[in-house]
């Protein structure tokens, strides 16, 4: 039944309109530019490659997500000829990506890839790059009051709408279209988590008239997932499916079903996590993820600052696809949206 599940989702996917959803915006509200059509051509190659560029890549934290990102930014530099003078992460902390900004900065690099971690201080860190004319590309935020294109080349994020979406049609299905469903969303003002959660929403509410969201809860702390899905599942015990905003709080909601003993209540989340992976490939409830293509937002980043730097318009807002990955195709959504292989243990499960 769970094999018979997971290909009729895909066999749905198949047949869903891919590419970018229009009702993806920006964080001031601008159009969305597929990242397809951020391209370096071939015939500015040289042009490039005899600027002697150089570009810092300032990221936020480190993880699977970032690395990849860093793989498709490095690629498209080496195509270009661009060499990378650091690479940094933050750690989560303000003071200390504005401490990697200024050291950067003593290097003079002509672009710095980054993801602005506050809006109000990374204004002031970003600063003395917009002066000195580096061509910034940020990933999915953006520091306050920053004007396109003046400070920077672009922001560069996911499909925001199009996660969600696939996220409620991906349940949809694994449920029959029908039946009660609970929605665990962001609960914190940030545009990113925001348009996905809503988009999940106005998906089942516009497309599906006998899916009935009958719980809905934010989170603001993911490590209250767990009890936030009890309190859920004791209202409603007999929840056909529950969408939750990103894997880390599906993780505690997973843990919550297997400790009321529901094998039957499937989730849908977004973003790849081993754990949530695992469960999917082993049958068990969660039925999809949907996840970024993070090596294609790296590619589109470096592309967008290059283009900047040639005198070039760059859209202010460009977005990357969304994947669905079920337990039938997750070897290679994992390669597709991470540039890496899946942990063994799901590759194990997976044959």
């Amino acid at each position: 039944m769970t094999q018979k599940i997971a290909l009729t989702i895909s066999a749905m996917l198949v047949m869903l309109v891919s590419g970018l959803n229009a009702e993806t915006i920006g964080p001031g509200g601008e159009s969305a530019t597929p990242s397809s059509m951020v391209v370096v051509s071939d015939d500015k190659v040289a042009m490039v490659r005899a600027a002697g560029y150089s570009a810092a890549l300032l990221w936020h934290d480190q993880s699977d997500f970032v690395n990849a990102v860093t793989a498709g930014a490095r690629d498209e530099f080496a195509r270009l000829g661009i060499g990378i003078i650091a690479t940094t992460s933050a750690g989560f902390d303000a003071a200390r990506q504005r401490s990697d900004i200024e050291t950067a900065m003593a290097a003079n690099p002509n672009i710095i890839l980054s993801l602005p971690l506050d809006p109000v201080t990374s204004a002031a860190a970003f600063e003395p790059a917009v002066e000195a004319g580096i061509a910034l590309t940020f990933l999915s935020n953006l520091p306050q009051d920053y004007e396109h294109p003046d400070d920077y080349a672009a922001i560069v994020t996911d499909d925001l709408f199009g996660m969600g979406s696939q996220a409620a049609n991906a349940l949809a299905v694994a449920i029959g279209e029908k039946g009660d469903v609970g929605y665990i969303y962001h609960d914190a003002n940030y545009y990113v988590t925001n348009q996905r959660d809503n988009a999940f929403k106005t998906t089942i509410e516009n497309n599906y008239p006998d899916i009935e969201i009958v719980a809905e809860q934010g989170i603001a702390d993911p490590a209250r997932a767990e009890e936030i899905a009890n309190a859920m599942l004791l209202r409603n015990p007999d929840l056909d499916g529950i969408y939750v905003t990103w894997a880390g709080p599906a993780e505690g909601v997973l843990a919550a079903l297997r400790a009321n003993s529901n094998t039957t209540t499937r989730i849908v989340t977004l973003d790849l996590s081993e754990p949530i992976a695992l469960d999917m490939v082993r049958g068990g409830n969660v039925v999809a993820i949907v996840a970024d293509e993070a090596y294609e937002l790296g590619r589109a980043m470096a592309a967008s600052a290059v283009l900047d730097l040639l005198g070039e318009m760059v859209p202010p807002f460009i977005v990357a696809p969304a994947i669905t990955v079920t337990s039938d195709n997750v070897v290679s959504g994992w390669k597709q949206s991470l540039n890496s292989d899946p942990p063994a243990s799901i590759v194990t499960a997976a044959n």
